[in-house]
């Protein structure tokens, strides 16, 4: 047996969120969620279901482990005149999904905790991308476009049904819905990308935005908060 060849450079750094309490999440992969609060599809030109009954299956995109950010300075992306901000809950899955479809009253023993993050978006180069009936990754994967909170185990998160999400920009309130308005719920959407991925320790779910997205410029500041649990400040650099 021989010695498997040198790295020709050596690896990336694995990208790690702070945990409260001490340690670190080594990010694995960013799913992120679409049109998951009816306010939010409506405004951007989507059919909201009426009913559980009515709403087909959950829109999924990706962002790279290293778009997270952790720290209070944001950059401003490039190839854009058009950043919004999409305040989410974020998921962390502290534990592999058994082979096969994860049913969904087996979901909640993946989690490991939750924070709040930002799903930012180059909104003119999806809405262009849209416009002509192409992927529009560009507008969501990009370096730096998922500030992201402090991790908090779940067992001092608590329950999530009464928690409120906000987003604050200079003082001014943008973005506030209660998670009991999401279409799909946390056990429920770790149950549908089990049907299309592998789940494992170390992946994080963007759960989607209410409505309120609007623009960023550089220099403002934001706040965001997931009630009682965690926030998440920084300013646009």
């Amino acid at each position: 047996m021989t010695d498997a060849p040198d790295d020709v450079f050596p690896a990336p750094t694995v990208p790690r969120v702070p945990v409260r309490g001490g340690g670190s999440f080594p990010v694995r992969r960013i799913y992120c969620v679409g049109r998951n609060f009816a306010d939010h599809a409506r405004e951007m030109g989507a059919t909201a279901p009426a009913s559980k009954a009515e709403r087909g299956t959950p829109v999924f995109f990706m962002k790279p482990a290293d778009a997270i950010v952790t720290g209070p300075s944001v950059a401003y992306p490039p190839a854009t005149s058009d950043l919004h901000h999409e305040v989410e809950l974020v998921v962390a899955v502290g534990h592999d999904a058994p082979a096969g479809v994860l049913p969904v009253e087996q979901a909640h023993a993946l989690v490991f905790g939750y924070t709040v993050g930002l799903d930012l978006t180059r909104r003119d180069l999806q809405a262009a991308a849209k416009a002509k009936g192409l992927p529009w990754d560009t507008a969501k994967g990009f370096d730096q476009s998922a500030p992201i909170g402090e991790l908090v185990p779940l067992a001092d998160a608590g329950a999530l049904d009464a928690r409120v999400l906000t987003l604050h920009v200079n003082g001014e309130l943008r973005q506030r819905a209660p998670l009991s308005d999401l279409i799909w719920d946390v056990p429920e959407i770790l149950h549908e990308l089990s049907r299309l991925y592998a789940l494992r320790a170390g992946d994080l779910v963007y759960m989607g935005t209410p409505a309120g997205v609007a623009a960023l410029q550089r220099g403002d500041r934001f706040e965001a908060s997931l009630d009682g649990i965690a926030t998440l400040a920084g300013t646009i650099a």
